[in-house]
């Protein structure tokens, strides 16, 4: 299996980032619903509960005889009918404050005996069954506690019933979606699919417009990208077969002259026709030479033109990543390469390919010509904005480059005195620039540092509004 196999599909992950959170989100909301209804329905037997109680406490009155203890004023019999239910299990025991069992079951007793003021509600196993209590304190006709407990059975059943009801049709509900979703993403992707198809089975020579069905205006944008690459394409080719045609036909005529010259030379003795002929062969191949100069320079005008595209760009962050990259050499030629302006966001429309080789030609050639002779070597790479311009400059401590050799250093081929001595390079550097400099639309400019050293700056025009 390869790595495009192993990748999900855009219809499996278009469900799972609708119907997980969709999911999630059922979750949590039935969870809400349910604590919500358990809350609420607690309440409701909570205080059914406390009525009970009520009910109990208002029956206790005190004996008649000396000791004037109280006693419960409901027989059991009477009890059971005022505290029936047909569900659940009541549960009563009226107690002393300390703690003595006056009337009801044996071994209820609150959580702690104290002087609360509110009922307490509470959790309590009894006979091996887990009750619902509340306590209550009075003090009329005398200081007591009452305790009623109840099973639960009853709320544990409704809360069941509504979990059931309202979970399993909405689960219901979220199979259905996910089936109609499945459904609604594959139509939507039928045109993508088509047209994957369409493009895959294209003969590498075949660069008309592909056929585009598209239900939605992604996919219709997509085919015209598309369509229109194939026609940049279409248009990049029959640049090149005119180029191989103008070529052939061009270089014919010289090269059928070289042929014939060469034939002649060879039917003779004569060493002086041999030298008249070979000069006529070097001078058809500086003519063929400078003709194909000439078809290239064409050429690549002609590519450049069409292909060259500028955009808005983040030249504090070229400037960064540019010098970071020359770090460790700098380090290394023990020169002190820093950057300055790029604290704050610096946008210039223009192409970041050719920023990033302007940006390396200049700080090469400053690590290749710029090192002082006395001193410490420091290039500096600078951004500075004067509305409308933008200024990226490089600068550097060297020996510099006189005034009247800066119109020529800018020229393929040129070197400086220290290029010269160095006897490295081969004078592309500047060029390079200069030539880039123009497809972005941005001036170059040369000036000597006083009291020595070298500054390249590039100015671009216009930058956009960041």
């Amino acid at each position: 299996m390869n790595a495009t196999e192993r990748k999900p599909s855009l219809r499996n992950r278009l469900l799972r980032h609708v119907l997980i959170p969709l999911a999630v989100t059922w979750l949590l909301g039935s969870a809400l619903v349910v604590g919500i209804a358990s809350y609420f329905t607690q309440q409701a037997f909570d205080r059914s509960l406390l009525d009970d109680a009520y009910l109990v406490a208002s029956h206790v009155r005190r004996t008649a005889d000396d000791a004037g203890s109280l006693d419960l004023s409901l027989s059991a019999q009477e009890m059971s009918t005022v505290l029936f239910d047909q569900s659940e299990s009541l549960y009563f025991a009226v107690l002393s404050p300390t703690g003595n069992l006056l009337a009801g079951h044996a071994g209820l007793r609150p959580a702690q005996f104290g002087e609360a003021v509110k009922p307490q509600f509470a959790a309590m196993e009894y006979q091996g069954r887990v009750l619902r209590t509340v306590t209550i304190h009075r003090q009329q006709p005398g200081d007591f506690y009452v305790v009623m407990a109840q099973t639960t059975a009853s709320r544990d059943r409704l809360l069941q019933r509504l979990l059931t009801f309202s979970i399993v049709p909405q689960l219901l509900l979220l199979v259905l979606l996910a089936a109609w979703l499945q459904r609604a993403i594959e139509d939507d992707l039928t045109p993508l699919a088509a047209l994957e198809k369409a493009v895959g089975q294209r003969d590498a020579r075949e660069l008309t417009p592909v056929p585009v069905t598209a239900t939605t205006r992604d996919v219709q944008r997509l085919g015209q990208a598309i369509n229109a690459l194939l026609g940049r394409i279409a248009y990049s080719v029959q640049a090149q077969r005119e180029f191989s045609g103008n070529v052939a036909h061009e270089l014919r005529t010289p090269l059928a002259g070289i042929r014939a010259l060469a034939d002649y030379g060879l039917r003779q003795n004569d060493p002086q026709v041999w030298r008249e002929q070979l000069q006529g062969i070097a001078q058809s191949q500086e003519r063929a030479s400078h003709l194909v100069d000439q078809l290239l320079a064409l050429a690549l005008a002609d590519e450049a033109k069409q292909t060259l595209e500028n955009t808005p760009v983040a030249l504090d962050v070229l400037v960064g990543e540019a010098v970071l990259r020359f770090l460790p050499r700098a380090d290394a030629a023990g020169v002190d390469l820093g950057a300055k302006g790029i604290d704050h966001a610096m946008v210039v429309q223009g192409n970041a390919a050719l920023i990033e080789g302007i940006l390396n030609n200049l700080i090469d050639n400053a690590l290749r010509y710029g090192h002082s002779e006395s001193g410490d070597s420091h290039i500096t790479v600078s951004v500075e904005h004067s509305y409308p311009r933008v200024t990226l400059s490089v600068t550097d401590n060297g020996v510099g480059v006189p005034a009247e050799k800066l119109q020529q250093i800018s020229q393929r081929w040129v070197q400086g005195a220290a290029g010269e001595a160095l006897k490295a390079g081969m004078g592309l550097g500047l060029a390079i620039v200069g030539t880039y400099a123009k497809l972005l639309g941005a001036r170059v400019d040369l000036k000597p540092v006083q009291p020595q050293g070298f500054c390249v700056s590039v100015v671009f025009e216009k930058p956009p509004q960041s």
